[in-house]
């Protein structure tokens, strides 16, 4: 199929070469694909430049910029069972999940709508009645955006949607595990009238097109969700042009609960924090971090909900979660697990493929619980980006140095993504929320986001969200806080830890 789209025509790759992909629940076959080349790549790099140079999306007035992401928005709402179907056979996760991540793509694209619509510049006054001063904003030029193959389209909307609402030209560059969202979002900005040029799609893998959308003289910002190891080479390619870069490099999330605590609470929202998507989410709260005191009683009513986790393919309406994305990711999880259990780690639940021949064309990897964890353990330090959690306790001979040290496992990682903080004691909660070296930190709740919230790492989670000459701003990390007072059950999976048979039979 043609599905690289350069210059406002779709076409396949210089040198024919395809992808298969394939749905991780089942292996059965979704389409085939072109792999670009890197002179696909540099080809999409030009006319985004000549695009941005020459053509009239730049200065485009904002309000008509706008209008054409409310129409996007206007088509995922007309097409949300299509899109849901194309992520999920994508990525093998839940169809009911995929489609309440096109209602989020959908915010996603109204919210930037509504910022370009309101975009201007101001006035300064100098006091001096024969001159004029004033702050205009201008887009940045050529943006080369790299995704991820979690969350496909909803990755590609945080960069594609502020993007073209400030007036860029973009090169898009999604996973190559995962580009039929992205296909379809570049085939409707066409539609919906977005010249030529201004967006353009390269498929392929990283190693073959990457150094072009990451080196070339004329890409003038980078933007990348991935892995760190990437992120440090994308840095390192951008320098020598002094590009413009933006990087969401995900994280190994702390999620602390204090003995004062909503108990239930906190237990069902850390299944969710780490079990949703397989825990296949940056922001996922792999390491639960538990006050001593209440070990035993939070580890065991974990493991035993975990156990009763169903596992299943996109249109299985029983299923709770899915499957991991390929093979080769499910050996790099168990990898985690093996060398964990080296380590002196304990095994409470999973470890590896559940047993079923309904499991056996799929790539799924049971709900794992790794307790008594350190933080000198690979399994705590390096993100697994799997279904495993690994649980680490806290104690201290008073309240504050129960905080302290709380504090200092949670801070003690390499990232600084995202945490959760659980306690009724507000002033405990909040004290805790301010220590944390997190992005973003929810005190009881855990995983909601909402279009307009800042979202960003501290350490070597991310860098991106004010850049070039902001003042204060350089200089400082934002930190989003966001604090449930109401903290409930999240009710993505169910309690069946203490039916009766009859009753799990029953569903």
């Amino acid at each position: 199929m043609n599905a690289l789209l350069i210059d406002g025509k779709w076409r396949d790759a210089s040198d024919a070469g395809t992808r298969t992909i394939r749905c991780p629940a089942d292996g059965s076959e979704v389409g085939v694909v072109p792999e670009a080349t890197a002179q696909d790549a540099v080809d999409a790099v030009r006319a985004a430049r000549r695009a941005f140079d020459q053509g009239p999306w730049p200065g485009t007035p904002a309000p008509e910029r706008a209008a054409l992401l409310r129409r996007v928005a206007d088509r995922l709402v007309a097409e949300k069972d299509e899109v849901a179907r194309l992520e999920s056979l994508d990525t093998g996760k839940r169809f009911v999940e995929s489609q309440i991540d096109v209602d989020d793509i959908e915010g996603v694209f109204r919210h930037f709508a509504d910022l370009a619509a309101a975009d201007a510049g101001r006035v300064v006054d100098t006091g001096m009645p024969d001159v004029s001063s004033r702050v205009v904003h201008e887009p940045v030029g050529v943006c080369s955006l790299i995704t991820p193959w979690n969350y496909p389209l909803l990755q590609t909307s945080w960069k594609v949607a502020p993007a073209l609402a400030a007036g860029n030209t973009f090169v898009l560059k999604p996973s190559e595990l995962t580009p039929h969202t992205a296909i379809w979002l570049c085939r409707v900005l066409a539609e919906e009238g977005l010249p030529d040029g201004v967006a353009n799609l390269i498929l392929g893998a990283g190693a073959v097109v990457g150094p072009t959308l990451t080196e070339h003289e004329d890409v003038d910002l980078v933007s990348f969700t991935g892995g760190v190891v990437t992120g440090r080479t994308i840095m390192a390619a951008a320098a020598p042009t002094v590009k413009r870069i933006a990087l969401e490099l995900g994280g190994k999330n702390p999620n602390v609960v204090f003995a004062d605590a909503d108990i239930p609470a906190a237990i069902d929202n850390a299944l969710t924090a780490v079990f949703l998507d397989s825990g296949q989410v940056c922001s996922a709260g792999a390491r639960l971090v538990v006050e001593e005191s209440i070990h035993d009683r939070v580890v065991d009513e974990l493991v035993a909900r975990a156990e009763q986790i169903r596992l299943g393919g996109p249109f299985d309406d029983d299923a709770e979660t899915g499957p991991l994305i390929s093979e080769q990711h499910r050996a790099k999880v168990a990898g985690y697990v093996a060398d964990a259990l080296e380590d002196g780690a304990v095994l409470r639940c999973g470890g590896g493929a559940p047993d079923g021949e309904e499991y056996d064309a799929g790539w799924y990897f049971a709900p794992t619980v790794l307790d008594h964890c350190t933080r000198e353990m690979r399994c705590v330090r390096e993100e697994s980006f799997g279904p495993v959690l690994t649980v680490e306790t806290f104690s201290g001979a008073d309240a504050d140095a129960a905080e302290d040290a709380a504090v200092a496992i949670a801070n003690d990682t390499i990232y600084g993504l995202a945490g959760a903080v659980w306690s009724e004691n507000a002033g405990r909660a909040e004290r805790v929320a301010q220590r944390l070296r997190h992005g973003t930190v929810w005190i009881n709740d855990y995983h909601p986001y909402v279009p307009g919230a800042e979202w960003g790492g501290f350490k070597q989670s991310g860098i991106g969200r004010e850049l070039g000459h902001a003042g204060l701003e350089e200089y400082r990390e934002t930190k989003h806080i966001w604090h449930n007072t109401r903290p409930a059950p999240a009710g993505w999976f169910a309690d069946r830890a203490n039916a009766t048979d009859a009753e799990r039979e029953q569903g």
